[in-house]
């Protein structure tokens, strides 16, 4: 590249980063801009937001008063810019909802008091959640005495600060120079924004009009300024903690402005004319969030077909029930003949010889050494071990397997009841001291294993084998194939981001939306002091799908995470409750995970769950209810949720399979080189004949098949690759498919019943119900 096309370029990328510089700040410049969004925060209980506002206007000579309750705009003439502040309580959701829409969030500190655990909380839900500019205020600096503590003061609240947000500086409420350098920054500097929330339209709500008729449903009118993308119509708009609606159209509202140049005529004609910016057409979004059931009605029909009970022989492994009839697909056995037969010779023999015993072994250990494995794999992941075809029929006629003098005898119930607690006792105390097995399970004497884990199966390997999902259409959720469906994400999020980029009110236009079909009990139930926030939803948004996010448990949350337990999720702008399923993180080539029981304290994992869908990367926030327990082990806290994990959306997947994996254990009875008599894994003949095409492994990583069954009491022989250690536990792993749970949209009676379920702090004691 020549020195003129890089000077080309270079200039090319100025002019670039001039537009967007003047794209970003054009909302707030002009007569009628928009005001800017300031959220203050209180982290410490004496810290006063009212206070600090009235600070900051009084270091520009601005009078105004504050009302009791709700945001306040002020202008601002040195800078010709308007400021919105939001004073924020100590509630989680107030300070969630009013920074998700802030242009600028201000942490007010105090100089004499620590931050406590509720401060802290909202200061890692508001990172977690996503922020734009950030300062830090502090309050009461002039009361430290003697005054050559204040910097030490200073540098404290600054360790602590840059542990959460990077800050060059912590500003002091006291000192009217540094409220005047705070105003100058609000005015002008550029609100960075979030990314998720650019992406979309959305309004902070100034004010609301309720419907004069008491129908149970009607129109409600919500006047904001457009933020972000252009507001359309056509899309559906969710209101806080209201719901999704639609909008039945916008039309302008033009700011009152006073002008001595006015006329009182033209005020008037400018106050009674309705300008409609946009309406919707008939590609307007629906509010349904399942496909119609006559879409899928034909895919229906075959899944009662294929789900339809049959009678089987086997267990399913991989793709094909084993021990059926038609077995013609099958790889025909290997006959066992002496070394050096020709395959002319071979046709000869009618049965299986073998003119040496020890030969036998022999080509049996060549062909286990040049077996494929996969070394990353576990031993209970399912990974190829010894080639079944390769085995042959071993019987006990055979002199090296198996002596002619072995005897087997079948021990008396009794007996049997007696050894079996007596081995489970002891296995008990050592998965006390080394959990090798979390899946692993305990049969019964008198359950069949065939009819308790008739939805389970074997797979060669967890992470290639094919997974057969007609036998699981039987079983899965009634509005499953109703849900939406993503073939190709990366293309559908493109092409959805790319419609938002075009048309609709242009932001920072003052609107009044119209919503139709808004319950009149949202009049009462809705606090006028709450803040409120519109955004409009991209395409599909509404519609019902199979979400994935990604979760991390705190290192400071000790109690392990129950799957299906119930968690109060926030992704962007929505909250869920949801119980989800935890499975394990990457992909596989078959797209089969692990199914985890329990989210351990700073493991990662990936929750499925039923919900709406949510285009792009949108940081999670997951709360959880505080126990009696908890509150009792750690510092009284006055929040009703604690914030125990944070993650992130991924791609929804309805056809990614978590598969639940148990672990059948067995006992070696006898071993005898490579063949072994396994004991207490089946207690019957039946059952061991329906499993027999799964592969058994050891702890240390052994790997064989069942040979054949022993008495009626379940014992059983099986071979293995190598010799095993005595001492060594032998297992089966079968898999079963889980289906995420459907998630419920966090109301405003919700919400309120937290907020009366909170415990109280009385004499400096928690109150728990």
């Amino acid at each position: 590249m020549s020195k003129i096309e890089r000077r080309h370029q270079a200039r090319q990328k100025q002019q670039q980063k001039h537009q967007e510089h003047a794209r970003s700040t054009s909302i707030f410049t002009g007569q009628h801009a928009a005001p800017r969004i300031i959220a203050l925060v209180p982290l410490t209980s004496d810290a006063d937001p009212k206070a600090a506002i009235q600070s900051l206007n009084k270091s520009l000579d601005i009078e105004t008063e504050l009302p009791s309750d709700g945001p306040t705009t002020v202008r601002v003439d040195r800078f010709k810019q308007s400021l919105q502040y939001i004073p924020v309580q100590r509630d989680l959701f107030s300070a969630l909802n009013a920074c998700r829409v802030a242009d600028f969030v201000a942490f007010i500190l105090s100089s004499s008091e620590e931050v406590d655990e509720d401060g802290e909380m909202l200061l890692r839900a508001i990172e977690g959640q996503g922020v734009s500019n950030i300062l830090t205020l502090v309050q009461g600096l002039d009361k430290i005495e003697p005054p050559k503590k204040r910097p030490q003061v200073l540098d404290s609240l600054k360790s602590y600060v840059t542990h959460f947000f990077p800050q060059e500086k912590i500003h002091s409420l006291d000192t009217r120079q540094q409220c005047a350098n705070v105003m100058r920054s609000l005015c002008a500097s550029t609100p960075r924004g979030v990314r998720w929330r650019e992406e979309r339209s959305y309004m902070l709500v100034n004010e609301v009009q309720w419907p004069a008729d008491t129908e149970e449903k009607g129109t409600a009118i919500l006047t904001g300024v457009v933020r972000g993308k252009g507001l359309k119509a056509n899309r559906l708009l969710q209101v806080g903690d209201w719901g999704d609606f639609q909008i039945e159209k916008i039309t302008a509202a033009p700011r009152p402005v006073s002008s001595k140049r006015k006329t009182e005529a033209m005020a008037v004609d400018e106050e009674g004319a309705v300008t409609t910016l946009e309406e919707p057409d008939a590609n307007q979004d629906d509010l349904d969030e399942l496909a119609p059931e006559d879409i899928m009605m034909d895919e229906g029909d075959d899944m009662t077909i294929a789900g339809a009970p049959s009678k089987r022989k086997g267990v399913l492994l991989d793709d094909h029930h084993y021990f059926e009839d038609d077995e013609t697909h099958l790889p025909e056995q290997p006959k066992r003949l002496p070394k050096g037969t020709s395959k002319y010779q071979a046709a000869w023999f009618l049965g299986d010889m073998s003119d040496s015993g020890s030969d036998w072994e022999d080509e049996v250990e060549m062909k286990d050494a040049r077996a494929d494995t996969d070394g990353a794999a576990l031993p209970q992941d399912g990974t190829k071990g010894l080639d079944r075809t390769s085995q042959g029929e071993p019987t006990e006629a055979a002199p090296s397997e198996f002596p002619q003098s072995e005897a087997f005898q079948d021990l008396s119930p009794n007996d049997e009841a007696e050894e079996i607690e007596a081995y489970r006792q002891n296995k008990r105390k050592e998965a006390e001291e080394d959990a090798e097995f979390p899946d692993e399970i305990e049969l019964l004497p008198n359950v069949l294993a065939r009819e308790r884990l008739s939805r389970y199966r074997g797979l060669k390997s967890l992470r290639t084998s094919h997974w057969e999902t007609e036998e699981d259409k039987a079983f899965e959720p009634e509005e499953w194939n109703r849900l939406l469906q993503v073939s190709n994400y990366r293309a559908s999020h493109s092409q959805v981001t790319r419609e938002a980029l075009v048309g609709g009110v242009q932001p920072g236009t003052r609107v009044h939306v119209y919503l139709r079909d808004v319950p009149s009990a949202l009049q009462n139930r809705a606090s006028s002091s709450s803040l409120l926030t519109a955004f409009s939803l991209l395409r599909h948004e509404h519609k019902q799908t199979a979400m994935n996010f990604t979760i991390t448990l705190s290192s400071d949350h000790q109690v392990p995470l129950k799957s299906k337990q119930e968690l109060i999720l926030q992704c962007g702008f929505r909250r869920l409750v949801i119980n989800p399923l935890y499975s394990s993180t990457g992909n596989t080539p078959n797209n089969v995970h692990k199914f985890d029981r329990y989210l351990h304290q700073g493991q990662t994992a990936m929750i499925s769950f039923i919900g709406p869908m949510i285009w792009g990367s949108v940081p999670a926030l997951f709360f959880q209810r505080p126990t009696s327990t908890e509150t009792s082990d750690s510092k009284p806290i006055s929040s009703p949720l604690q914030l125990i994990a944070t993650g992130t959306s991924q791609p929804p997947a309805s056809n990614r399979v978590i598969a639940k994996r148990i672990i059948l254990t067995g006992h070696p009875y006898k071993i005898h080189k490579k063949l072994v008599t396994i004991r207490w894994m089946f207690f019957n003949a039946e059952d061991i004949r329906w499993f027999q095409a799964v592969e058994l492994f050891t702890k240390r990583g052994r790997s064989g098949f069942i040979q054949e069954s022993l008495g009626t009491h379940g014992y059983f022989k099986a071979r293995f690759d190598q010799k095993i250690n005595p001492q060594d536990s032998v297992g089966m792993s079968l898999y079963k498919r889980m289906w995420p749970r459907r998630s419920k949209a966090l109301t405003v009676d919700d919400v309120a019943a937290l907020k009366e379920d909170a415990p109280e702090l009385v004499d400096g004691e928690m109150q728990v119900d």
